[in-house]
């Protein structure tokens, strides 16, 4: 089975991770996508994040009912923060009858040379490159293995959603009703 792996923190989940995963599963040969939720990102700081149980939990609450989209946790037995060659390397061992690719935004796409070893990863993954509105330049690696989509994009930012619940402010059409009345229910992010 061919597995894109969509990588992000989900602080919280929303439409716009949603359509981007949706897009990617039905316009591209992955069979699956799967939300790989990171603990912590290592070029991103760890406050403000939701405990990685309770991000986990919104994302199959969002995707409840969808075969082609999964909520993992692989991250959560490597240690912190989460790299993504390291990421790769358990998640082969652990599944070596699937092809896994990674799935990221121009934006990220052009981060890469911050990551670790990213030479390795380029060589050795496909990957999925969704274009992000004023990062339209994509720069072409050796070897790389690169399927650049224009994925329907929101202008949606779950540092957005955490303002407007501390402001006390509706969620509601952000993200999935399940989300946003989990978030409620246990007062998250205020």
């Amino acid at each position: 089975m061919k597995i894109g792996l969509y990588f992000g923190s989900f602080n919280p989940v929303h439409h716009g991770h949603l359509i981007i995963a949706n897009h990617v599963a039905q316009s591209t040969s992955l069979d699956q996508v799967w939300f790989v939720v990171s603990p912590q990102n290592p070029l991103k700081p760890a406050a403000g994040l939701l405990n990685e149980y309770h991000r986990l939990f919104l994302v199959n609450a969002a995707i409840e009912g969808e075969k082609n989209l999964r909520a993992s946790d692989i991250e959560f037995k490597l240690p912190k923060p989460s790299y993504s060659i390291d990421t790769l390397t358990y998640i082969k061992e652990k599944y070596p009858q699937h092809d896994f690719s990674i799935i990221m935004g121009s934006d990220s796409y052009l981060n890469l040379p911050r990551w670790k070893n990213y030479e390795q990863l380029l060589k050795n993954t496909e990957f999925y490159i969704y274009v992000r509105a004023g990062f339209e330049t994509i720069p072409g690696y050796k070897n790389a293995r690169i399927h650049v989509l224009e994925a329907p994009l929101l202008q949606i930012s779950a540092t957005h959603i955490r303002n407007i619940l501390k402001e006390g402010k509706s969620i509601r059409y952000l993200v999935p009703d399940s989300v946003k009345e989990e978030i409620e229910r246990n007062s998250y992010y205020l």
